[in-house]
């Protein structure tokens, strides 16, 4: 998988009504500016585009401002907002395989014309097979080749042994290959 190397654009506190800002909590804010760039890249890395990875970014935070703070957000935060993060991601890829365009002989015209349609090409089934796995599993896909963290790392972030972060690397590499292999 690509690792995502992308210039986050500048990103403010998702815009509310007047009345909810008033009312935010310090710790919210906190949350906000501590892992806003960790969350942009992972929706980044996942959905391919920076439009759909801010959405799933404000997603993320304005459900949180509509509810209290989630006990398992407390108690930790980064592993708690990354699995949002990929979970809002993959929701964008799988609504993306419902969208049917209007005149797909026009599409396909206009995307023969595109010198990389096939590493776009490549990327889309990618990420659709990655969307077919268990969350779990594209949890620490993710954090592997688009974060670039470690196994010890991952397993501290999620709350799991080493043991299991190789397992499920392993099983989910020979899961993704059969899925893009089958692909046409």
């Amino acid at each position: 998988m690509a690792r995502a190397r992308t210039a986050m654009p500048s990103l403010t506190a998702p815009e509310a009504p007047d009345a909810t800002i008033r009312s935010l909590k310090p710790e919210f804010e906190r949350l906000f500016h501590e892992h806003a760039n960790m969350l942009y890249r992972t929706a980044y890395g996942m959905v391919g585009n920076h439009a759909d990875a801010e959405d799933v970014l404000q997603t993320l935070f304005l459900r949180l401002l509509k509810r209290d703070l989630p006990e398992d957000l407390l108690r930790n935060p980064a592993g708690y907002l990354y699995r949002a993060a990929v979970n809002g991601s993959i929701s964008v890829i799988r609504s993306r395989k419902r969208l049917v365009p209007a005149e797909p002989d026009l599409l396909d015209a206009a995307l023969d014309d595109q010198p990389s349609r096939g590493a776009e090409d490549l990327h889309r089934r990618l990420m659709e097979a990655i969307a077919n796995l268990n969350p779990k599993d594209t949890q620490v896909l993710v954090l592997r080749y688009v974060h670039d963290r470690s196994d010890a790392q991952i397993a501290r972030l999620l709350g799991v042994s080493r043991g299991t972060i190789a397992m499920r690397l392993f099983r989910s590499r020979l899961r993704l290959k059969k899925l893009i292999g089958d692909t046409p």
